[in-house]
């Protein structure tokens, strides 16, 4: 099955030996999004908060979404680490924003990411 790589512009430049995204195209396409963390898109500055982080992010996510010819409501997994579970609530409320009414299936896992600035890393997959 041909693949594609999707790494958009106005999302932070990727990471060394990395994409943002892979399409997988066949019948159907499934976008398989990296771990996104806060960046701005030099790649180098974040936000402080959590909640300017997670609002970032998720406009990544929409911005690699679109690149695909998808959407939010294309999304069918998330996993999501969060620095710490004080975030929770922030998080859910983040994910409703952006999510609407779509249920995809979702993993949350509390742990030390890998830049102690980084409060969440979110990853995605979505079909189409």
């Amino acid at each position: 099955m041909p693949t594609i790589q999707h790494n958009p512009e106005n999302v932070f430049p990727p990471y060394r030996n990395y994409s943002h995204a892979i399409e997988v195209k066949g019948d159907s396409s499934l976008l398989f999004i990296s771990g996104l963390n806060g960046y701005f898109s030099d790649g180098r500055t974040m936000p402080e908060t959590f909640e300017e982080q997670g609002e970032l992010i998720w406009k990544h996510i929409g911005t690699i979404l679109k690149s695909a010819g998808m959407s939010y409501q294309n999304v069918i997994s998330i996993r999501t680490y969060l620095a710490d579970p004080s975030y929770d609530e922030a998080n859910v409320q983040l994910r409703m924003k952006y999510m609407g009414d779509n249920r995809p299936s979702l993993t949350v896992v509390v742990c030390q990411l890998l830049e102690k600035k980084w409060k969440l890393e979110v990853e995605i997959v979505a079909a189409k």
